[in-house]
C-alpha cells in the first residue's frame, strides 16, 4: 500500500504533496512553520525580524567552494552561510532534488530562494515553477543562487516533456512580480541561466562571485561539439584533419570561452550589477532586499493579479 500513494511516493516520485512529515508532532512543527510565512503579503510593508547571524561563519564559504564549475556543490552549505540563524525551511525537500526551495530570512528580511544542487530535470523544474507562484502570491522577494550546466538533454528526457516542463519554470520567472536578485556562484551556462532568472528575466540586482562562469555552455563541451562538426565536414569532402591542427583550434576555442566567460569580462560590459567577494554576500543580499523593498509599488503588482495561472499541475 506503501508504495501505491503512499506519503514517500507522493513526496519523493510524484511530487503531489509538499511535505513528509515523520510523525504527528512534525507535522505540527511544518504547518507552522508554513503559517509563519503564509501571511506575508508585500515586501516593502513586512516587518523587519530581529536579525540574527549565521549559525555558521560565513568565512567557511571559501572551503565550501569548489575551484572547478565542474565539480559538485552541495548549495545547502552555501544557504547555511548566508541566511539568519542559519534557518532554512525548505520546500519539497524530496522532489526535484537537483532545485532546492525554501523561505528564509537574510538581516531580518523575508526571502525565497531558489538554488541549483545540479542539473535541472522535469521535476526540478515543476518544483521551481510552483515555487515561484507560492513566493510571488505571498509577495516574498526571490533571490536566486546559479550554479547550473542547464537543462537535462536525452531522448528520454524529451519524450517525457522537459521542454514543456522547462517552459513552465521559465514562464513563472518572467511573469512573477516581486523583486527578484540573483546572485551565481557557479557555472550560468544555457537556457539554466533563463530559468534561473538571468539578466534578460528582470533581476532587480545580479551579482557574481569571481568563480563563475557564464555563457552557452562550458568552453570543453564548446570545443568538442565544434571539433566533431568541423571534423565530419571534413570527412564529408575527403579531407583528413591532423591531430596536432584539431588540439590548436580546440584550445583556441577554450580559451576563448574562457575569456569571454570570465565574470570581469561580463562585469567590464555592464552585464551585471559586480563582482563581489563571497563574504560579502550576506551584506550585499541584505542591502538589495532594502532597495527593493523600498520601491514603491504600483496597485496592478498585486499578487492576486498574477498575470500566470496555476500550472504546478
Amino acid at each position: 500500500a506503501e508504495s501505491l500513494g503512499g506519503g514517500d511516493v507522493h513526496s519523493r516520485e510524484s511530487g503531489v504533496t509538499d511535505y513528509l512529515a515523520a510523525n504527528d508532532a512534525h507535522a505540527l512543527a511544518l504547518a507552522r512553520e508554513i503559517v509563519a510565512s503564509s501571511h506575508v503579503r508585500r515586501a516593502a510593508t513586512v516587518a523587519r525580524r530581529e536579525p540574527r547571524p549565521p549559525a555558521f561563519p560565513i568565512e567557511e564559504l571559501y572551503g565550501v567552494l569548489p575551484t572547478d564549475t565542474r565539480t559538485p556543490l552541495d548549495v545547502r552549505e552555501v544557504i547555511a552561510r548566508l541566511v539568519d540563524g542559519s534557518e532554512f525551511h525548505e520546500f519539497k525537500p524530496l522532489y526535484g532534488e537537483s532545485l532546492v526551495c525554501g523561505f528564509a530570512h537574510i538581516e531580518g528580511l523575508p526571502v525565497a530562494i531558489l538554488a541549483n544542487n545540479g542539473i535541472l530535470f522535469s521535476e526540478s523544474a515543476v518544483k521551481g515553477a510552483h515555487f515561484v507562484q507560492l513566493a510571488d502570491r505571498r509577495g516574498v522577494p526571490l533571490l536566486f543562487l546559479q550554479n547550473i550546466t542547464g537543462f537535462m538533454v536525452g531522448r528520454k528526457y524529451e519524450n517525457e516533456g522537459i521542454a514543456k516542463h522547462g517552459a513552465k519554470m521559465v514562464t513563472a520567472v518572467a511573469c512573477a512580480r516581486v523583486p527578484k536578485l540573483t546572485l551565481v556562484i557557479g557555472g550560468s551556462f544555457g537556457a539554466g541561466n533563463y530559468a534561473m532568472c538571468g539578466r534578460a528575466y528582470g533581476a532587480r540586482m545580479l551579482f557574481t562571485w569571481p568563480n563563475a562562469r557564464i555563457s552557452v555552455m562550458g568552453g570543453e563541451q564548446a570545443a568538442n561539439v565544434l571539433a566533431t562538426v568541423r571534423r565530419d565536414g571534413m570527412a564529408a569532402r575527403g579531407e583528413t584533419w591532423p591531430e596536432a591542427d584539431q588540439q590548436s583550434f580546440m584550445d583556441g576555442i577554450r580559451q576563448q570561452y574562457e575569456h569571454q566567460g570570465h565574470p570581469y569580462y561580463a562585469s567590464a560590459r555592464l552585464w551585471d550589477d559586480g563582482v563581489i567577494d563571497p563574504l560579502d554576500s550576506r551584506r550585499v543580499i541584505a542591502l538589495s532586499l532594502e532597495l527593493a523593498c523600498r520601491r514603491p509599488e504600483a496597485a496592478s503588482d498585486a499578487p492576486d493579479d498574477a498575470r500566470f495561472g496555476i500550472f504546478r499541475m
